[in-house]
């Protein structure tokens, strides 16, 4: 994916007390990320925005 995609998501509570929160990814954004079920993501804040890129394993690196 070379394009940025932005989209508003709600956030919601897992309701365990962890802090944690559940974010639905739309199914067109997990396309045109290459992801799926299973898959890892890194999530990290940049200017205001949460970015979320795939962690590919190295194994598959050329």
């Amino acid at each position: 994916m070379s394009d940025s995609v932005r989209r508003i998501v709600i956030c919601q509570d897992p309701g365990d007390g962890s802090g944690d929160v559940i974010i639905d990814l739309p199914s067109d954004v997990l396309a045109e990320m290459n992801v799926g079920l299973g898959d890892l993501l890194t999530i990290e804040r940049v200017d205001g925005s949460i970015v979320l890129k795939p962690i590919r394993d190295a194994d598959t690196k050329p």
